[in-house]
């Protein structure tokens, strides 16, 4: 008999964490994630999403033993709520091949939800920012990057029969570093080459907090306040690139300049799931020596790029074909790396959907946002084209 068991102690925690080890045995493709980046996102201390929010799991049971788990949230600053009221959200969703196992998980999340004055749920995403955890996979299947979502083929149906529907699609694009540039990205450089205000050049980890501020100005006029992001302050952005410190690639991210102004960024990293693979979750004092081995000896041949733009006023003026053909001079040439794939893109962002295409028309995966509407009369919109 199936039970519903809400996760209050660590021993349940550590259940939560093991589900998915259940559910994804024998299967190459699955990565485990490290079991630190899980438990942060419902930690207050760590996750500064509880200032606004609250979060609750569940694990479920069939005699005593773990067949799926689900977190559901709310958020006061979960932006997408469109004309359909205030929303929630699902995630960390793992169940085996059972529509009834999955309907229970499904509706205990939606009757707590109810409970916190929400008309709708979305899922499954992340309690916090959306670089993490966010969608459901529904094409390649191949590893997941870093902190993404990984899941069974069989879980589109799941979500879908229950009653969710596609609200947004996660679309990444992948090709291999060498393959040789479209012809009209060479004409458009040129053309940007001709003017001596422009240059580019590729992060020296030396300056890193003056290339943390050359990101934070980028960022915060092509990205602010859109598309459910928030500006960023200058200590933000110098925290988050002395983190990321011991794992950049100082040739793989690069900068555009006018008049020594910042105008684009195309910042990337190497995946580190192709580390973290060999670590079974595990994140303590033999697992960081033997990732500190692992990053000497073991070549990461996957990059992935997390954020490329160009401030508003400099789009659509060919800087974009700058940067791509600029940064090619060193990462087709001269270094390492065999497999590259972008962060997801919302196929509501038509304007970033043909940058990346104008690199490669190669959908590498494709993940589903879904939002499922609790007023079941209540007519349903996708999100809306930005």
């Amino acid at each position: 008999m199936m039970q519903l068991v809400e996760v209050k102690d660590e021993k349940q925690a550590r259940r939560f964490l093991e589900v998915p080890v259940h559910i994804y045995k024998g299967n190459p493709n699955w990565i485990r994630p490290l079991d630190k980046d899980v438990n942060e996102v419902f930690n207050p201390a760590k996750n500064k999403a509880f200032r606004s929010g609250e979060v609750i799991r569940w694990l479920l049971l069939d005699e005593g033993q773990p067949i799926g788990r689900i977190a559901a949230f709310v958020n006061k600053r979960y932006k997408n709520k469109g004309d359909q009221g205030p929303v929630g959200g699902v995630g960390f969703f793992e169940c085996i091949n059972n529509q009834a196992a999955a309907n229970l998980l499904f509706d205990q999340a939606r009757e707590w939800l109810t409970e916190k004055q929400v008309t709708a749920m979305d899922g499954p995403i992340n309690f916090g920012e959306r670089d993490k955890w966010w969608g459901l996979l529904v094409q390649g299947f191949q590893q997941p990057l870093y902190c993404m979502n990984y899941n069974a083929p069989y879980y589109q149906a799941l979500f879908e029969n229950y009653g969710f529907q596609l609200f947004y699609q996660q679309i990444c694009f992948g090709m291999h570093p060498r393959e040789p540039f479209q012809e009209k990205l060479f004409v458009r450089h040129a053309q940007i080459e001709k003017d001596p205000h422009f240059s580019a050049r590729y992060m020296s980890k030396k300056d890193i907090d003056q290339y943390a501020a050359d990101f934070c100005t980028v960022y915060n006029k092509a990205w602010a306040k859109h598309a459910g992001n928030k500006e960023l302050t200058l200590q933000q952005c110098k925290l988050m690139f002395r983190s990321m410190k011991p794992v950049i690639d100082e040739r793989i991210n690069w900068f555009v300049y006018y008049k020594d102004e910042p105008i684009a960024i195309f910042i990337n990293l190497p995946d580190l799931n192709q580390w973290f693979k060999y670590l079974n979750g595990k994140f303590g004092l033999l697992q960081k020596l033997r990732f500190l081995w692992l990053k000497r000896f073991k070549v990461n041949k996957r990059f992935v790029g997390l954020v490329f733009g160009v401030v508003p006023e400099w789009q659509g003026k060919g800087v974009d074909s700058y940067l791509i053909v600029e940064a090619g001079k060193i990462v087709q040439h001269k270094l390492h790396y065999d497999e590259y794939e972008m962060q997801w893109i919302g196929d509501f962002n038509p304007k970033m959907i043909a940058v990346a295409e104008t690199l490669t028309p190669i959908r590498s995966r494709v993940l589903t946002t879904y939002r499922y509407l609790f007023d079941r009369n209540q007519a349903f919109h996708r999100h809306p084209i930005l």
